[in-house]
């Protein structure tokens, strides 16, 4: 398929096509570059937009069938459902998100739903940079909501909370000591936190969790961006479908809020602002390391670096002096 046909293939909503542009924006190759950065332009100027909704959780809380219960039922509503994983740790571990279009079996059936995990074995940045253009693929492939999912602690929730307009904090019920094992920094960028598995035995832990999140939630300064109440804790059981609706509710209630005083179109003006610096720097790393002498120069700094025979920043200062920097 030639890239004009790709591109107005997934402008018309084509699944096929959406798949196979996300492959081509993956790939390292020069030429398949090129022919991403087209298909990129032409989604672009399709000038559609989708309610981007960032989601982390540590392993074990019920992501995989949250995603499908929440993705099912928006589906019945008639809106057309994206799922994007993050997971630059897989190079290390395999980690079990590469499984989730597997595990996610009824929602993957479905003709409105899309579900890509992200490539194996790549850097943070090379995840950034996918996850980024794969999102805008996806609204011009006309989806109403796209879901990043990430595999939870670390540098990826902050990767994932800045490119959604919406982050939600999925967490399983504990113990009110267990409060102290969620960073402070993941939960001031949460604008929900969905405590999972509030159903059979684990409902009453799970309503005392999220009275304990609700008050530590309080004590957080207020955002601008937020309205009174946000952010909030809410119970849910994505294997009962109970309490998705409201979870919904108030994602769709906050995303207003925002759009009506300009907060979301400000978000996203500033999303655009650092996803073009993030492509300049990554452009200007690769030209120059395609350089035989540069590669040449990082590789000997590095080597010595390593051996303890230069400070690192010692050497970075080295390195930038002979780029005339």
């Amino acid at each position: 398929m030639q890239q004009p046909d790709l591109a107005t293939a997934l402008i018309a909503g084509d699944r096929r096509a959406l798949a196979r542009a996300i492959t081509l924006v993956e790939s390292t190759r020069p030429d398949h570059r090129a022919a991403a950065l087209a298909v990129l332009e032409a989604a672009a100027r399709a000038g559609r937009q989708a309610l981007r909704i960032g989601l982390s959780g540590t392993p074990g809380v019920g992501k995989s069938t949250f995603i499908e219960s929440f993705g099912l039922m928006l589906v019945n509503q008639g809106l057309r459902v994206a799922v994007l994983a993050v997971d630059p740790s897989s190079a290390r571990s395999g980690g079990s998100i590469l499984g989730d279009k597997t595990r996610m079996d009824r929602l993957s059936r479905e003709p409105a739903a899309f579900i890509r995990p992200s490539p194996s074995q790549a850097h943070l940045g090379g995840v950034a940079r996918r996850t980024r253009e794969a999102i805008s693929l996806c609204e011009a492939a006309g989806f109403d909501v796209v879901l990043i999912e990430t595999v939870g602690v670390g540098q990826s929730e902050t990767l994932v909370a800045e490119m959604a307009d919406l982050f939600i904090l999925l967490l399983a019920p504990a113990g009110g000591d267990e409060l102290q094992g969620v960073k402070r920094g993941i939960m001031e960028m949460a604008d929900l936190i969905l405590v999972n598995k509030a159903d059979g035995d684990l409902k009453p832990a799970a309503l005392r969790t999220v009275s304990d999140y609700a008050g530590a939630l309080r004590l957080l300064r207020k955002r601008p961006q937020d309205p009174e109440g946000f952010p909030k804790a809410l119970p849910v059981s994505a294997l009962a479908e109970d309490g998705l609706a409201q979870a919904w509710a108030e994602m769709q209630a906050l995303a207003q809020w925002r759009r009506d005083r300009g907060h979301f179109a400000a978000h996203r003006a500033e999303q655009a602002r650092q996803w073009f610096e993030a492509e300049v720097r990554e452009g200007l790393l690769a030209r120059l390391t395609r350089d035989p002498a540069v590669r040449a120069r990082l590789g000997a700094l590095g080597d010595a670096v390593a051996a303890g025979r230069a400070a690192p920043a010692q050497a970075a200062a080295e390195m930038l002096a002979s780029l005339g920097g």
